[in-house]
């Protein structure tokens, strides 16, 4: 078995969601983040609202039935750059046991279709400073980093 020619990518389901959750939490910052298998309704009410928008897409990989990979992809109308549309990449996951095998860069790559069907002049994505490897990925797929980003949490859970 191949998996990257095995692979499926297809927009998330709601009967993803406890699945999704486990991705977030199968990493070593977002084990302290997300929860995998609580029954927390603020997922549910995440997910209603970003199925529900037309400018957010979850997506998924997918292997024999098992969703493997997932990214969240937000499509930002903006006035710069002369009216350009953004696409803003976030919550990459693959699953720890299938790491480097080239799922992320594939699943990176169909986002990236996505993104051109929809217009979009750029792509864009922040990584947490501590995950080094992920900015070594995502450099070997031509992002560079060209802007220093900030977050302010604005509440609990954040």
């Amino acid at each position: 078995m191949n998996a990257i020619t095995d692979l499926v990518c297809r927009r998330a389901a709601r009967a993803d969601l406890t699945r999704l959750v486990e991705l977030l939490a199968d990493d070593e910052l977002g084990r302290d983040r997300d929860a995998a298998g609580a029954d927390d309704p603020a997922y549910e009410q995440a997910y209603a609202a970003i199925e529900a928008d037309r400018n957010q897409l979850l997506l998924v990989g997918e292997l024999q039935a098992t969703v493997i990979a997932m990214l969240q992809l937000t499509f930002i109308p903006g006035l710069s750059r002369r009216g350009a549309w953004r696409a803003n990449i976030e919550s990459v996951r693959v699953a720890s046991n299938l790491r480097g095998r080239g799922i992320g860069a594939w699943l990176i790559q169909r986002a990236l279709l996505q993104a051109r069907e929809r217009g979009c002049r750029i792509a864009q994505l922040t990584s947490d400073k501590r995950r080094i490897e992920a900015h070594r990925f995502y450099g070997r797929l031509g992002f560079a980093a060209s802007h220093e980003g900030f977050k302010l949490a604005l509440g609990a859970h954040t």
